[in-house]
């Protein structure tokens, strides 16, 4: 069993962090790009309106990396990566994996795969990744496949 109390459902897991850092360089480099288009005087239309859409392009990748999480609730876990949503009912979940040198959790599935849950990674704060990674291990062992054996 885990040294963690699983938290009160439902709860959401991301990395809050790095979604500020991306979000926060993904603005600015926008507000950068366009105040460049504006100021640039021998720029055809055609030209600024490349520069506006390269730096909404630039934010729109950066959007998608911040997009990750897990929420958990009653039902299950939703996965959402970055361009991929996939529901999990508890009982699917046979263990949640966060070893050293792992990039964020990895879900051991009942299928026999295994899905990456981007919403928890220990870049930027590792603590807290472990944290969260012990707290979903906790739910996913009272939730799912070992709670129903009991």
């Amino acid at each position: 069993m885990s040294d963690t109390t699983a938290p009160a459902l439902p709860v959401t897991f991301r990395p809050a962090r790095t979604r500020i850092v991306l979000l926060t360089v993904g603005l600015t480099m926008f507000m950068v790009i366009s105040g460049v288009a504006l100021m640039l005087e021998r720029v055809s239309p055609a030209e600024r309106v490349s520069f506006f859409f390269t730096a909404a392009l630039f934010l729109g990748v950066l959007v998608l990396l911040s997009r990750p999480k897990i929420v958990a609730d009653d039902q299950g876990v939703t996965v959402v990566n970055i361009t991929r949503t996939r529901r999990l009912a508890w009982a699917e979940i046979l263990k949640v994996n966060l070893r050293p040198g792992d990039p964020w959790v990895f879900l051991d599935l009942s299928d026999g795969t295994s899905l990456p849950a981007l919403g928890i990674q220990p870049g930027i704060a590792k603590e807290r990744a472990i944290r969260d990674a012990r707290a979903l291990r906790a739910l996913a062992e009272t939730r799912g496949t070992g709670a129903e054996a009991r």
